[in-house]
């Protein structure tokens, strides 16, 4: 019987856009994240596959969600997971909100404005910042401006990646309302270079994530405990930068990914930074909410 890790792309929690589990966070938590993180990425994958058909994708899924919750033990990821949620005494309410959007990912091709692209962050992004925020003890204030983050940083990708997931899986995360404000159109994705209205509509939509990310500029300083609040910082600064390039690149024929050097400089500068901040007490930039 084919499991569902045998349906994993191959990508790894050090092939992601921001730090997974990285040194900075205290051991203890290492497991437990990488557990979810394992979960998360095979769930993805499957809803990811090329060839899979929707059916045995949703079928997959499904074997997930069940086996997360104790019926039964034939897919490693759900069964690791489910044993390091039961040893911090933790439910899988957030593990069970990313699958929502991996269903969606199988189901739903099209996106009709930024109401209905955040709606989908909700489920897909949302809930990781929320399962970091637990693991750690934070408090519930504290998801409105980590809301705003991962909802950027999943924005960003979606930007980053929208011509590969156009030709690749038929799926535009990108808003119907918002290409046809410019005059662009769906094919355009599928070409090497973007048309005007196509790049315009994208750096819109990068001005629309840096908004959100300046929303989530005060997450960092909210949380109590100072790894976490680095590890913060270090994701922070690399989506601030990832953003940047984005809204003066095309993501079909540009570079807007961060190279190894790039992604040393930002968690240089997020450590530096956050460091600081806390050695002299200085107080959040901004709490504005995101929404849930």
């Amino acid at each position: 019987m084919t499991t569902a890790s045998d349906l994993r792309s191959g990508k790894t929690h050090r092939d992601e856009n921001f730090p997974v589990a990285s040194w900075i966070i205290h051991p203890r938590h290492r497991a437990l994240i990488l557990a979810f993180y394992n979960f998360v990425r095979t769930a993805d994958d499957i809803a990811d596959h090329g060839t899979l058909p929707a059916e045995e994708k949703l079928r997959y899924l499904d074997l997930m969600e069940a086996e997360l919750l104790g019926n039964g033990d034939s897919q490693k990821e759900a069964v690791s997971l489910r044993r390091a949620f039961a040893e911090r005494g933790m439910p899988p309410r957030h593990a069970l909100d990313v699958l929502v959007a991996f269903r969606l990912d199988v189901t739903k091709l099209r996106y009709e404005n930024w109401d209905d692209v955040i709606d989908y962050c909700r489920y897909s992004a949302m809930p990781v910042g929320r399962f970091m925020l637990d693991v750690h003890g934070e408090d519930i204030s504290t998801w409105a401006a980590s809301d705003a983050l991962c909802a950027a940083l999943q924005i960003n990708n979606h930007l980053q990646d929208c011509g590969k997931d156009y030709r690749n899986l038929n799926r535009v995360y990108l808003p119907r309302n918002a290409l046809a404000a410019t005059g662009a159109t769906v094919e355009m994705l599928g070409e090497a270079k973007s048309q005007p209205a196509l790049l315009k509509c994208l750096q819109a939509l990068a001005l629309r994530t840096a908004a959100l990310l300046d929303q989530s500029k005060s997450l960092a300083a909210e949380v109590k405990d100072f790894r976490l609040g680095l590890e913060i910082s270090v994701i922070q600064a690399f989506a601030d930068k990832i953003v940047n390039l984005l809204k003066v690149r095309d993501p079909l024929s540009e570079r807007v990914h961060l190279s190894p050097v790039e992604l040393l400089l930002q968690s240089l500068g997020g450590v530096a930074g956050e460091t600081a901040r806390r050695a002299i007490g200085r107080r959040a930039v901004s709490k504005t909410a995101a929404g849930a």
